[in-house]
């Protein structure tokens, strides 16, 4: 079978936003269109993909097992057409990320966007969740990746879901008579924002027993046992625990990772970074 990569397309895009609708938006095209790709995908494949109800979408058996070899076609269609493709576009590309978001990764990211697209220079912050926001919203930045809790931001293309939770050393123990010692980055934080809300909505003693607007400096004191911390899941390293329900401490709220575009139109070059950025995202999902 020759599968059109424009079918392949349709049906990724269909599976990573949740619907044929937000499929649509990405690929520019009408929700019919959509529906007729998926249709004739699933006539040539010669099996249902997709199984659709009035609440929500998912894979058949034979979906999952399409969607992987699709991505797989895709990356490689796509890289075989970097490698050959003589780019024009130029420019300079601001860039915002959190220092939590792809870590060693990001590198090699933005060495494969420098090799693809010579002409173009990259501007990289690395900051907070919310002064990338205000950054972006200023018109400081093209794009940022940002956290936001899980459906906040609808708008927003999701690169990869995660969750909060509460974070202590292997170690750590606490005498249940006297305060829980939370570790914080100073205000505002969404992480000090989503673990103090939880703990005063949970109504427990508590203090702040250690503050650094660095993340490493907050897992010193954790690793150090001085401290807990709400922190996503990916960030836990070597040593901690997560500790979810003990000590009376309340259940944290899901995230997301998002990327996050400028107000005003997007030029070549940020277009092509973030198309970038999605496939790394969405292939280290995959992994």
């Amino acid at each position: 079978m020759d599968f059109d990569t424009a079918l392949l397309r349709a049906f990724v895009a269909v599976q990573e936003t949740g619907g044929f609708t937000r499929a649509a938006e990405r690929l520019h095209l009408s929700q019919s269109a959509i529906s007729h790709q998926i249709r004739r995908l699933e006539e040539q494949a010669g099996t249902a993909l997709l199984v659709r109800t009035t609440r929500r979408l998912r894979l058949t058996e034979d979906g999952e097992d399409f969607l992987r070899h699709a991505r797989q076609v895709l990356a490689a269609h796509d890289a075989l057409s970097r490698r050959f493709q003589r780019s024009s576009i130029a420019g300079a590309v601001r860039f915002g990320v959190p220092e939590n978001f792809m870590g060693t990764r990001l590198p090699a990211l933005l060495a494969q966007f420098a090799r693809l697209f010579p002409a173009v220079r990259m501007d990289v912050t690395v900051g907070t969740y919310l002064d990338l926001q205000k950054l972006v919203a200023a018109d400081a930045l093209d794009l940022a990746v940002v956290m936001a809790l899980a459906g906040s931001q609808e708008d927003a293309a999701v690169l990869r879901r995660t969750r909060f939770v509460w974070a202590a050393a292997q170690d750590f123990s606490h005498d249940g008579a006297l305060p829980l010692p939370l570790a914080f980055s100073p205000a505002p934080c969404m992480h000090r924002q989503v673990g103090v809300e939880a703990l005063e909505g949970a109504g427990l003693d508590w203090r702040v027993a250690f503050t650094s607007p660095s993340q490493q400096g907050l897992r010193a004191a954790v690793l150090a046992g001085l401290a807990i911390t709400a922190l996503p899941q990916g960030d836990l390293e070597a040593g901690m625990v997560v500790i979810d329900g003990q000590h009376g401490l309340p259940a944290l709220p899901a995230a997301q990772f998002q990327l996050l575009w400028r107000g005003t139109s997007k030029t070549a070059a940020a277009e092509a970074f973030g198309q970038l950025l999605r496939e790394w995202s969405a292939a280290s999902h995959a992994a």
